[in-house]
């Protein structure tokens, strides 16, 4: 293997872990099968949340007071994605027995159990409805989760993403995942070159979602390394994005996009990419660090009652790893053990302040202090 370095000099190396299509095929056990005993215990925690009346802010976990067995078996699933094939999926909760309300309410209160929700848009939103609502992914604002566009391979702002999936769409709509540690290694062999160019800074748009106090970009590299630990930070479309609406940045050079495109099809590679059928009652947990995610496109039944319809958390987990300084100026925090990532958006209440930092208290996570600007 030729030797390269990053353009600070470090040399870079081939990753410990990874897997390929055939790994996760052949060893299904990052499929958890909830077992009855464990769907009443978290239907019991539901009925209890629902008898509250409490709004989703306002909740603490004792508000979704979920059995001591199969609340530890929940974090020690999480605890398993910090490494290893980096997901996981719990199959099997009887999605038909319940309405919309109290099927958030139920991804709520397993998203209090595992770590701190974090807000997902301009609007400040913490659970997204993923589902056709005429947006435009390929565009200068475009979010692909209210379209029904395939997607490219990219990471959620977030130690980690969940998606639970409550109706499928007609046809189309696979989730696909790849190893970015194995996308890495595979372009350090055969293009090492390529491979210092996703270690250097590039610029990304905030596609108009950014609070009051940020800027519309910011620069961050696809690949670091800190303490020990890889993570990958991949999302083409927002770099398409600052290039389109931004003249001032910097142009990608034509290495920048080279790298970029090999990137991109190696991880869409028959033997490296799987292609997951979500079910419902299905949801998906995936480390965004060394896992990047996509979509197919779909298309959708006509009647509104059956389109297709998941729900999306995005977390910060109390176990997670350290990630890149570089990485800041996304994430606020990049320290192990603290609040970090989300789009911040223009609508931070007081509430929601008072929310984290119940939640981060809980977990045992530092909470940085974000200051808040009015919007214009």
């Amino acid at each position: 293997m030729q030797a390269t370095t990053t353009t600070a000099g470090n040399a870079i190396r081939e990753v410990a872990g990874g897997w390929k299509r055939e790994d996760v095929e052949r060893d299904t056990s990052w499929i958890h099968v909830l077992s009855p005993g464990e769907i009443d215990a978290l239907e019991q925690a539901l009925r209890h949340t629902l008898g509250t009346g409490r709004d989703l802010l306002d909740m603490s976990i004792e508000d979704f007071p979920l059995d001591a067995r199969v609340r530890r078996r929940l974090v020690a699933l999480i605890d398993e994605t910090q490494g290893g094939f980096g997901l996981k999926l719990l199959r099997g909760f009887p999605v038909e027995r319940w309405d919309t309300d109290a099927l958030r309410k139920l991804f709520w209160g397993i998203g209090l159990v595992l770590g701190v929700a974090r807000p997902q848009g301009k609007m400040s939103q913490f659970v997204s409805d993923v589902r056709d609502a005429g947006g435009t992914y390929r565009s200068s604002t475009g979010r692909g989760y209210n379209t029904r566009s395939g997607l490219d391979f990219h990471a959620d702002g977030s130690d980690m993403v969940g998606l639970f999936c409550v109706r499928t769409a007609r046809s189309g709509g696979s989730s696909l995942v790849s190893s970015s540690i194995t996308a890495h290694n595979e372009m350090l062999r055969l293009r090492p070159d390529l491979v210092a160019e996703l270690y250097a800074p590039l610029v990304f748009s905030r596609q108009g979602e950014q609070a009051p106090e940020e800027a519309p970009w910011y620069l961050a590299p696809v690949f670091g390394v800190r303490d020990g630990h890889f993570a990958c930070r991949h999302i083409r479309n927002h770099i398409k994005g600052a290039q389109q609406t931004f003249p001032d940045v910097p142009r990608l050079t034509p290495q920048q996009t080279e790298a970029l495109d090999l990137f991109d099809e190696l991880l869409a590679r028959e033997d490296l990419c799987y292609h997951m059928d979500l079910q419902p009652g299905d949801i998906q947990l995936l480390n965004n660090h060394i896992v990047l995610h996509s979509r197919t496109e779909y298309e959708d039944y006509p009647e509104p009652e059956r389109k297709r319809h998941l729900f999306r958390l995005w977390l910060s987990l109390p176990q997670a790893q350290p990630l890149p300084e570089a990485w800041r100026d996304a994430y606020k925090d990049v320290d192990a053990a603290c609040v970090r990532g989300g789009f911040r958006g223009i609508h931070i209440t007081p509430e929601i302040r008072a929310f984290e930092a119940r939640l981060a208290n809980a977990h045992g996570m530092k909470l940085r202090i974000y200051p808040v600007k009015e919007a214009a």
